[in-house]
């Protein structure tokens, strides 16, 4: 199957089935929208083979579009909305793509392509256009990615490849229920919301509530009204959240009553006090419109302490781990009774893991192999050479390690860890994890830097106002007491600025280091 079979197929299934919720079509009317877009595209010279980019926020135009471009044979390039306008002019250039249907706020006057307005209205249908038929194997999506060497690469992925990272999902099947509403908050154009806000509710006959801004009022309210099923976000966003409601239970002064209880619902419940835990985590879900079975995470590794707030509350949260290369989740952890923290989990679906070249501490490399593994990247043959081996395993770059229950953890990019000059290995996720405990750190960036020609672990602190030298000083030998002492952190700058981020969230590392250099942060 191509994509518009594979929403045909969903379709038949549950044809009065509301598809995009806030706009109320149903997968039944959805056909048509898509038919009389690409009637519009078709008339501005979309044909099939073309590579058409994508540059929108979530609106119902983005999801119509993707069909409609697909139905005349087209190839989506997905673009990033914070890039600049140099990075979408090399991005088309090199991907040759020559048209791009965007939002007007990201119109300019570009060298190569030309832009087409995403909410042009589609006043009419041709009767006699049907369906390019493309084949499994053909390109549906290209975008870019830092890849393990970080240098930028296109990754192309087949219909097949989409089709299944959407069928792997079934391995949370309890959670994805037909008729439900998934919140799409992500943005479409990453990977992670792709899949989980996207790919997963279109198999499993759900509903896509899009909402363009990520604004914690709109999705609050979005919350109260659309009473979403299945909720995939980021780490941070899932921190904020449980933040915000514990300080304002704090504020009622009754965080005491509800910590305990939620911690201690085992023997609670065998005494006869399960109305009262019900009752609480009853009054917190509706946060989030009271329906919530399933909470995501991806992008980034979650605390333990976010993860367990959540189960707690009786709902299941789930790290997902994937690359652009894998159509985003490629494993997916299980809501286990005594869960290994940071674990995201085991292969999903048709796919497999390797781990090679151990250290003494079990930690190696990983390599995946499955339907959802792309081909290789575009036009290069080089990256393609060192990324794949004889058995068609691809080299994900990602250091991780296995616990007994057999879930695999991150453990760092090889690339990002630092090798001291005894000849040890640092790796920056365990720091960093380490000091965001610190009150009044808000993020922190560990990295390889050379000080006095010594090769040491640096860190740099986005901190709260308020926060001192001295304190943050203090702060971070405490913690360093918590690790191997070859691992701390004695050398570190600060800053009151938020750290460069990601669109999931991650930090630049590279940036961060480049602005250290640039005298851009305060060296304590």
């Amino acid at each position: 199957m191509n994509m518009y079979q594979f929403f045909e197929q969903t379709m038949e299934k549950c044809p009065e089935t509301l598809f995009l919720v806030r706009e109320k079509v149903t997968f039944a009317e959805f056909p048509k929208l898509v038919r009389a877009r690409a009637t519009t595209l078709k008339k501005a010279g979309v044909e099939a083979g073309m590579v058409v980019g994508v540059l929108s926020h979530n609106i119902p135009e983005f999801i119509v579009t993707l069909f409609a471009i697909w139905y005349l044979g087209g190839k989506v390039l997905l673009l990033d909305t914070n890039l600049t306008n140099t990075e979408y002019d090399n991005m088309t250039r090199l991907t040759c793509c020559g048209f791009v249907v965007a939002e007007k706020s990201f119109f300019y006057e570009p060298a190569d392509f030309k832009f087409f307005d995403i909410q042009t209205p589609d006043n009419e249908i041709d009767d006699d256009m049907v369906a390019y038929p493309l084949d499994a194997n053909d390109i549906a999506t290209l975008s870019f990615t830092s890849g393990s060497t970080g240098t930028p690469k296109i990754v192309p992925l087949t219909h097949f490849n989409l089709i299944e990272c959407a069928n792997s999902f079934d391995d949370f099947n309890e959670w994805f229920k037909p008729g439900g509403v998934l919140y799409g908050f992500l943005p479409l154009y990453h990977i992670f919301g792709f899949a989980a806000g996207f790919l997963a509710p279109l198999h499993f006959q759900m509903g896509i509530l899009l909402q363009p801004a990520i604004n914690p009022k709109l999705i609050l309210a979005d919350f109260k009204e659309y009473k979403p099923h299945v909720i995939p976000s980021v780490p941070k966003m899932w921190e904020l959240f449980r933040k915000k409601i514990i300080d304002g239970i704090k504020e009622q002064k009754k965080w005491w009553l509800v910590s305990f209880v939620l911690k201690n619902q085992i023997w609670l419940r065998k005494i006869g006090f399960g109305f009262l835990i019900r009752k609480i985590q009853n009054t917190i879900k509706e946060i989030f419109g009271g329906r919530v079975e399933l909470m995501i995470a991806g992008g980034a590794a979650t605390k333990p302490e976010v993860e367990t707030f959540y189960n707690q509350l009786g709902i299941a949260f789930i790290q997902g781990y994937g690359m652009t290369e894998t159509v985003g989740p490629f494993c997916g952890s299980r809501p286990l009774k005594k869960r290994v923290p940071f674990a995201f989990g085991k292969p999903l679906g048709n796919n497999e893991c390797e781990i090679r070249d151990m250290d003494e501490a079990g930690i190696g490399m990983l390599w995946v192999r499955g339907h959802q593994v792309f081909g290789g990247y575009m036009n290069n043959p080089e990256a393609n050479e060192e990324c794949f081996d004889e058995r068609g395993f691809f080299k994900t770059g990602d250091l991780v390690y296995k616990d007994k229950n057999g879930e695999l953890h991150f453990a760092g990019r090889k690339k990002q860890v630092i090798v001291l000059d005894s000849g040890k290995n640092v790796y920056p996720d365990e720091l960093e994890a380490l000091f965001l405990d610190i009150p009044g750190v808000k993020n922190v960036a560990v990295f390889e830097h050379v000080v006095q020609g010594k090769t040491v672990a640096y860190g740099v602190f986005s901190v709260e106002e308020g926060m001192t030298a001295d304190k943050l000083a203090a702060a971070v030998a405490e913690a360093n007491k918590r690790v191997a002492k070859y691992k701390w952190v004695t050398h570190f700058a600060m800053t009151t600025d938020d750290l460069p981020m990601t669109s999931t969230q991650k930090v630049k590392h590279h940036v961060v280091k480049q602005n250290l250099m640039d005298g851009k942060y305060t060296e304590v």
